[in-house]
């Protein structure tokens, strides 16, 4: 008796994965705009839950809505409004250039195989789109390197999830990237305000990174940025001469002596850290850094856990 076999791109959501996402939720900070009735804040204001405001009644408008307390003490007609609910949008955003495709020495594994970056943030992909979609909130993807390479539209059906997994699955490596213009682009085409969330290793000019991730904040979406860096780009472990491959082309192998250049290239990478940092703490963005090696399951119960 011949067993079914489960389509290649549902292996981006593991057993281990899909236990624990079914245990969590996802509540938005800002207040969201959707199409549905759900859990998150909405700027419209109707007549649900959460008190939000008195305004002046108006021919038309349900008596049964009217404050009397406040007529009783002032003699004016008044309506109580209420924030009404919303489902969340969230456009999931990931670099696929070729820098992404780094895996080290020391990167976590899902079946038994070791992730490169682009595999661990094509993972943490989907357990997210299916986080969103299972409770009841829409989700679209942008994969992108120099240029986006495709668009998924936000979608709440269940089919959703397939479609996204199958876009993630089939995501190649590209070369080069160009991170702030492919953001501008994506804040550009998202029609409503909604939550953004970044999975890129952000190998760019961060002050371009920065001027793109403003124009979401200016648009009022809700931005996650999840920076991606193997342990060796962390810590640069190397001691010998080492032969380093540009994995986005645009120069040839270099023949470095680690020693020489450790201290600098530390420095670097803690001023880039510290400035995109800032830059989101000043947007109230949430900066989320990611060590490759730390497996996926801890990086979603850390930063899903301390979020709720």
């Amino acid at each position: 008796m011949s067993t079914l076999q489960l389509p290649e791109c549902m292996k981006l959501l593991p057993p281990e994965i899909m236990g624990v996402m079914k245990r969590l939720e996802w509540y938005a900070r800002k207040r969201m705009l959707g199409t549905l009735s759900g859990r998150h804040s909405s700027p419209d204001k109707g007549f649900s839950v959460e008190f939000a405001e008195h305004r002046e009644y108006a021919p038309g408008d349900d008596p049964k809505n009217l404050d009397w307390r406040v007529m009783a003490k002032s003699d004016r007609h008044v309506i109580k409004q209420y924030i009404e609910e919303t489902n969340l949008r969230t456009t999931l955003i990931v670099d696929v250039s070729g820098s992404m495709q780094f895996t080290g020495d020391f990167a976590a594994k899902i079946h038994d195989a070791p992730l490169s970056k682009l595999q661990y943030a094509k993972h943490l992909a989907a357990s997210l789109a299916y986080l969103f979609i299972k409770q009841g909130d829409g989700s679209g993807l942008v994969t992108f390197d120099q240029s986006i390479k495709s668009y998924v539209r936000c979608g709440s059906r269940p089919s959703q999830v397939r479609r996204i997994l199958e876009e993630l699955h089939d995501a190649k490596a590209g070369q080069d990237t160009d991170v702030g213009t492919v953001l501008h682009t994506v804040a550009d085409r998202i029609p409503k305000r909604g939550l953004v969330i970044l999975i890129s290793d952000l190998f760019d000019d961060p002050e371009k990174i920065i001027a793109a991730l403003h124009h979401f904040d200016f648009r009022q979406h809700e931005l996650v940025v999840f920076h991606l860096l193997a342990e060796e780009e962390l810590t640069f472990p190397y001691k010998s001469f080492q032969r380093f491959r540009d994995l986005e082309g645009v120069q040839e192998m270099l023949r470095i002596d680690p020693q020489a250049v450790r201290a600098a290239y530390l420095e670097k990478l803690r001023d880039f850290v510290k400035r995109i940092d800032t830059a989101c703490g000043k947007m109230r963005a949430d900066y989320v850094p990611v060590n490759t090696k730390i497996p996926l399951r801890d990086t979603l119960l850390r930063y899903l856990g301390g979020r709720k």
